[in-house]
């Protein structure tokens, strides 16, 4: 930022119980090893409380239980207390981001090409070569990037934000208030095809893709419409770079997907559940609400209780896969066998 903010500023706009002067001066967030006399850093976990004794920030972000404690770290530092830190940092990075980038004001630029029919909302933008096609709907004061392209009868829902190269398929509906990052491909078809004599053909993907309010895309994932049904995310869904979901796949509200996570086709993820990075969820399974998938785990069957779930297993030619698993889920019991036979001896 050209020029510093105030806590003052930070407590008007945010709220929180603020220990120090009010006319501290900050110009960055940082974190607490790296933050300097003009930073403001956060605290969350307990297990890192010995890095107050070191750091340089001007003021840490804590929970009530060590408040004290930030206090006493050095003199004169402030403090910002506050139930939940890791919230309010969150919700300090959203203000810090409309300080020190701005949005321009809303414009439609001369090079975007717009359907006749297309109906933009008020204050709508539009960049430069973008793509509006007929019978499409940008709702009101959503951004519209550059060389994005919005096919025919889809629907950008208000304040929605298409970074520069995102495309969303015919037919499809994004809510309000998403971000959808570069290279989103909303719609392209499922992966569907008919074996006929050692060839495939290809089945038609009629459906489309659905979804919900407040729901972000991270960059070059891909969303597949539905092969007759539609592909749905609920509100609230958190996707990550390169995550793929196929067609007809169900995501419920508030789940996450960490980095190169992959659905396939017709499974049903519930609510409020997250995946690791490079986890897998075969086709046609359900995950129940509350599941929480370990990074690169293969889930291969339902899931029908809350809890967390991990598993990595060897490669290998698939009968001597389903042997070795077989064996592998006996364990257990094989070991408590074998304990009751040394028992006896």
């Amino acid at each position: 930022m050209d020029t510093a903010v105030t806590l003052a500023d930070l407590i008007a706009a945010l709220g929180g119980d603020l220990l120090g002067a009010p006319e501290t001066p900050i110009r960055r967030i940082a974190a607490l090893e790296s933050a300097d006399a003009q930073s403001v850093a956060f605290l969350a976990n307990v297990r890192y409380q010995s890095q107050l004794k070191t750091t340089q920030a001007a003021c840490v972000i804590v929970a009530p239980a060590l408040a004290e404690a930030a206090a006493q770290r050095q003199p004169g530092a402030a403090v910002i207390v506050t139930p939940d830190p890791y919230l309010y940092f969150a919700r300090l990075t959203q203000w810090w981001a409309r300080q020190v980038r701005p949005l321009p004001p809303a414009r439609i630029h001369p090079s975007a090409v717009i359907a006749d029919d297309a109906q933009l909302g008020q204050g709508v933008d539009v960049g430069p070569l973008a793509v509006i096609e007929s019978g499409a709907v940008v709702g009101e004061g959503a951004r519209i990037g550059a060389h994005c392209v919005i096919e025919a009868r889809a629907h950008i829902g208000a304040g929605s934000r298409l970074a520069p190269r995102v495309t969303v398929g015919f037919d499809c509906h994004i809510g309000a208030h998403c971000i959808l990052h570069s290279g989103v491909v909303i719609g392209a078809d499922g992966f569907g095809f008919a074996l006929s004599q050692g060839r495939w053909e290809k089945i038609e993907q009629l459906g489309a893709v659905r979804i919900g309010d407040h729901v972000e895309i991270g960059a070059n994932s891909c969303i597949d419409r539905g092969a007759l049904g539609d592909t749905i995310l609920e509100e609230g869904v958190k996707l990550d770079n390169l995550v793929q979901i196929g067609h007809n796949v169900h995501v419920g509200a508030h789940t996450a997907m960490a980095g190169c996570a992959g659905v396939a086709g017709s499974a049903r993820i519930g609510a409020h559940c997250t995946v690791g990075g490079g986890a897998i969820v075969l086709g046609h399974l359900s995950l129940a609400d509350h599941v929480h998938v370990s990074a690169a785990t293969v889930v291969t069957r339902t899931i029908t209780k809350p809890g967390q779930y991990s598993g990595v297993f060897p490669f290998d030619d698939n009968a001597s896969w389903e042997k070795n698993a077989a064996t592998l889920r006996q364990l257990h019991a094989m070991r408590d066998r074998l304990r009751a036979l040394e028992r006896k001896e």
